[in-house]
C-alpha cells in the first residue's frame, strides 16, 4: 500500500541478541504499525550486529532512499551500545557531549542517590546538532537528528521505553512534517475456503482500489479446514473517504466468499 509515496521510512534494529534469536524483535513491528497509521511507508526493517562499520553502512543506504530512518538498540552504557557513534560517523558529524541529555540523565540518577559514571554519561554523547529525546520509562534518552531535510529518530531496545518516547516525543514531531492523512483498518474472518481461492479476488480487489493494501492471513488448514483473516487498510486525506474505501473492498470479497460458501465472522472497521 501506498499510503504517501513521497515519505518513506527505514527501521534499523541493532542488537547481536535479536540476530542470535535471544530476543524477539517486537519493536520494529510496533514501530512499523506506527508509522503506517500515520501514513508513512515502511519499506525496510533491517537487523544489524553491534558493529559500527556495519550499523554506519545501513544508515548510509537508509539516507539514500528514505526519509526517516528509526534506529533501536544501542543507547545505553555498556561498551556494545554504539549507535549514536555510527549515527555520528555516518552523517560526518562529531560525536559530542550534549548537556541536555547529560542533565536528564543526571536528574534521573540523583533522584536514585546514583553518582554520575563515565558509563552513564556516555548516554549523553550524540551527534552534534541531535535533539535529545525524554525517556519517562528509563534513563537513556532517545536522539532526533535531522540533516539535509532526513531524519535519523534513535531509540532505546527497552520496549517500554521504545514506546514511551516514541508515544511522547516522536509522533507529534512526525505529524508535523507530513501531510495529514487517514489509515483505516477493516477486515473479517471467514471459514470453509481456502486461500487459493479467495487469492484472485484479492487480486482483483487491489488493482481496482489506489492506497489500499488488502491480505488474507491463514489460520487454520488450506484443504481440510480452511479459516482466513481478510485485512483491508485503506488511506485518505479524508477518513470517511478511507473507510468508504476500505468497505467497499471488503464488500466485494465478502460477496465472494460467501458465494464460495464461506461462513463470514468477526467483522469490523
Amino acid at each position: 500500500m501506498s499510503v504517501n509515496s513521497n515519505m518513506k521510512a527505514w527501521i534499523l534494529s541493532i542488537g547481536n541478541e535479536l540476530l542470535i534469536g535471544r530476543i524477539v524483535n517486537t519493536n520494529a513491528s510496533w514501530i512499523a504499525k506506527q508509522l503506517t497509521f500515520l501514513g508513512i511507508n515502511v519499506t525496510r526493517i533491517i537487523t544489524v550486529p553491534d558493529i559500527i562499520d556495519e550499523i554506519v553502512e545501513e544508515l548510509e543506504r537508509g539516507l539514500k532512499y528514505a526519509n526517516i530512518i528509526i534506529t533501536t538498540g544501542g543507547l545505553g552504557p555498556t561498551y556494545d551500545d554504539k549507535t549514536l557513534e555510527a549515527v555520528a560517523k555516518a552523517t560526518k558529524r562529531n560525536l559530542v557531549l550534549n548537556s541536555e541529555a547529560l542533565n536528564m540523565i543526571s536528574m534521573k540518577f540523583s533522584k536514585g542517590n546514583l553518582p554520575m559514571t563515565k558509563e552513564r554519561e556516555k548516554m549523553a554523547y550524540m551527534p552534534e546538532g541531535a535533539i535529545p529525546l525524554k525517556n519517562s520509562a528509563g534513563t537513556a534518552p532517545g536522539s532526533y537528528l535531522e540533516i539535509n531535510g532526513k531524519i535519523i529518530i534513535s531509540l532505546p531496545g527497552v520496549p517500554k521505553e521504545m514506546e514511551a518516547i516514541f508515544e511522547e516525543e516522536v509522533i507529534d514531531r512526525i505529524k508535523k512534517i507530513i501531510p495529514p492523512i487517514f489509515v483505516i483498518e477493516c477486515g473479517f474472518k471467514v471459514e470453509g475456503v481456502p486461500e487459493s481461492s479467495l487469492a484472485p479476488i484479492l487480486e482483483q480487489v487491489d488493482k481496482k482500489f489506489s492506497n489500499l493494501y488488502i491480505k488474507s492471513h491463514p489460520k487454520g488448514i488450506e484443504v481440510g479446514g480452511p479459516i482466513l483473516e481478510i485485512k483491508v487498510l485503506a488511506s485518505d486525506k479524508d477518513k470517511n473517504k478511507a473507510k468508504e474505501i476500505a468497505e467497499s473492498a471488503l464488500k466485494i470479497v465478502k460477496e465472494q466468499a460467501e458465494k464460495l460458501k464461506g461462513k463470514i465472522s468477526e467483522e469490523y472497521c
